[in-house]
């Protein structure tokens, strides 16, 4: 069978590859999945819809109850209706599904690199052109002069990650206003994937919800509840594109999952406790992480303030891609700083989503990895 250009000009993911590589036995650092039992009112949520028949079709842009809970749940960042609000099979749908609405043949996407794997891609896949943008060193700042030397009369939209995948930096005022006064200037659109919003360690997290007039906000849930198998986000946008954003879900699917849904719409009202103690879990594995790593000779990191990754840099003579194989093959999952861009070799990424025991065991074989390395 003929398989479409589109699709062959994409690489697999490095996230995934390297976990393909690994054998069963590895410490897996590599995906972002947390280890945390998600929310007993979820699972509870979900059980009672699915025992009382609650498994057919759904509204396509979601269930109201859930559309105006999520609504009412991120009003802390900006005054947000349900109507604004559209449940999405995954995050990662949710980003595919506004690439598609929104680029056309020859468009140019500003993508972060580092940045997460599927968003240049993602615009690639829309026909359009994935033009990767620097982050600064160190606190992982979108590189603003970099930005504004690449955006040309064909540039519509800039992804913003914040929290960021894989660097775990969250953007400052700074930022935020100079990437608002570029939008408005140039009449681009911001693409922000909040994600890891529930996971802000120093700071506050700073929304673009407050910019529907020229940005969509992607969510989820995966991240914010454990369920990342459950498969269940959202997309928040204003009145001008949310009814083509509908219309877009509808060819990608009938309606999102109807028991999930119920599921998280029980646990929303109490999911600030939650994650109250999940943030401090995660707080105590980065300071772990953070400390084992600065100790190997050669290798860097500032801790990271948001989302569960740890991304530092290393100086020895050898690429990230070499580097991540050498310790899946003393048993170490991590993922190559080059599946972020262009701009990610250099570095490695850890997930610190793992418990304190496997982190411990994970930097034992990546001090002793690096120590061989560096003698090379």
């Amino acid at each position: 069978m003929k398989i479409s250009r589109r699709l062959n000009s994409i690489p697999m993911s490095g996230i995934r590859k390297m976990f393909d590589l690994a054998t069963p036995d590895s410490i897996n650092l590599g995906l972002g999945e947390p280890d945390l039992a998600p929310p007993k009112a979820a699972i509870d949520g979900m059980c009672e819809a699915a025992h009382n028949g609650l498994n057919k079709y759904g509204p396509t842009a979601g269930i109201m109850p859930l559309r105006d809970a999520i609504a009412k749940h991120y009003s802390k960042y900006a005054p947000i209706d349900g109507q604004n609000v559209m449940v999405t099979p995954s995050g990662s749908s949710a980003l595919l599904e506004i690439t598609q609405t929104l680029i056309d043949p020859g468009d140019e996407v500003l993508v972060p690199s580092p940045g997460f794997v599927i968003y240049g891609p993602h615009a690639e896949l829309a026909e359009g052109k994935a033009v990767y943008y620097k982050l600064t060193n160190k606190e992982f700042q979108p590189d603003i002069d970099d930005i504004q030397s690449k955006i040309t009369d064909k540039t519509t939209m800039i992804v913003i990650n914040n929290p960021c995948n894989p660097t775990g930096g969250t953007l400052d005022k700074e930022s935020f206003k100079t990437l608002c006064d570029i939008a408005e200037d140039k009449d681009i659109t911001i693409l922000s994937d909040e994600v890891y919003d529930s996971f802000v360690y120093e700071g506050e997290h700073i929304s673009f919800l407050s910019q529907l007039d020229k940005a969509i906000v992607v969510g989820g849930f995966s991240k914010m509840m454990a369920v990342t198998g459950w498969r269940l986000g959202f997309l928040m946008a204003n009145d001008d594109v949310m009814e083509d954003l509908i219309k877009m879900q509808y060819h990608v699917c009938a309606s999102p999952n109807m028991p999930a849904m119920y599921g998280v719409l029980n646990a929303l009202p109490t999911i600030d406790d939650y994650l109250v103690k999940a943030r401090e879990t995660f707080r105590k594995r980065r300071d772990l992480i953070v400390k084992r790593i600065n100790e190997i000779d050669g290798m860097e990191i500032i801790p990271p303030k948001g989302a569960f990754y740890a991304f530092p840099s290393f100086d020895y003579d050898i690429s990230s891609n070499d580097f991540a194989m050498e310790l899946i093959k003393n048993g170490l999952i991590c993922t190559p700083g080059s599946a972020f861009g262009p701009f990610g070799e250099g570095h490695l990424r850890f997930s610190y989503a793992a418990d304190e025991s496997k982190i411990d065991k994970g930097m034992d074989i990546l001090a002793s990895t690096a120590k061989k390395i560096s003698k090379q």
